[in-house]
């Protein structure tokens, strides 16, 4: 897994070619991941997309394969480092796509830099951090005796309805989950709540599609059908009966959609 050094510290990536060897000159779809959460997470999208798309993935500092960052960070340095992985892999223009707090990077990034985009997909991301809802007990668990493990065990229940994933899936999500860096995942939550991108994101021009569950614990509908009113340009998907896990507990479907989505541009 190559790695690329950024104003975020050193950065863990990988890019997988398109599966079928005759599509010339493929557009790119870079995934940022949300807090708790690793590249590997895209998983369930790969068989959709990346028949005849470069897809990058990419760990968060902290998360994954990507050491804590050396110095304090933001989501504006996080968009620095999709523009800065961007360029490492030659996509001039590529389609981009955040969950979580990734969805409010995107959102950012296609503020500031929507002439490198060809299109934009939110899932289950906000505008407004002010208006994230169930943070409070976050910083009394990571740095309790529970530890990351307790977080993770709590996020679960934030993430997933019982049922929603196969027992190795709820493992493995809860064990990476709990093997993120615990001051990284306060300093983003922080980060998160005292953002506000309602002016910026009437600049956004790309094409743009959100993806939402019906059922987040953290960002009410109606604050994505807030959103979503501010984009001209938006398509909105709700999913019932789905958690603030939905790129994960129903990735096929949230990959279908998107497919469907960028064959329509």
């Amino acid at each position: 897994m190559p790695n690329l050094e950024t104003r975020c510290g050193t950065i863990a990536y990988t890019l997988h070619q398109p599966m079928l060897p005759w599509v010339e000159a493929p557009e790119t779809v870079l995934f940022h991941h949300g807090v708790g959460a690793r590249q590997q997470c895209w998983g369930g999208w790969l068989p959709i997309l990346n028949d005849r798309y470069r897809v990058l993935t990419f760990d968060m500092p902290g998360h994954g394969a990507s050491p804590p960052a050396g110095a304090a960070f933001g989501l504006a340095d996080l968009a620095d480092t999709v523009f800065a992985l961007a360029e490492t892999a030659d996509a001039e223009r590529f389609h981009l796509v955040g969950e979580s707090v990734g969805g409010t990077v995107a959102l950012q990034f296609a503020a500031t830099h929507g002439e490198r985009l060809l299109s934009l997909t939110v899932s289950n991301g906000a505008h407004l951090g002010a208006s994230i809802e169930s943070l409070e007990n976050w910083r009394g668990l990571i740095e309790g005796p529970g530890g990351m493990p307790a977080w993770s065990e709590m996020m679960m229940h934030q993430r997933f309805f019982p049922g929603a994933l196969t027992t190795e899936q709820q493992a493995w999500y809860q064990r990476q989950q709990s093997e993120a860096d615990g001051s990284t995942v306060l300093a983003l939550a922080e980060a998160l709540v005292g953002t506000d991108l309602g002016a910026a994101v009437r600049d956004i021009a790309v094409p743009t599609l959100l993806l939402h569950p019906d059922s987040s614990p953290f960002i009410p509908v109606p604050v994505m059908a807030d959103l979503y009113g501010r984009l001209p340009t938006a398509q909105l998907r709700i999913f019932p009966r789905a958690r603030h896990g939905l790129p994960f507990s129903h990735a096929g479907q949230c990959a279908a959609a998107m497919l469907e989505f960028l064959n329509s541009l």
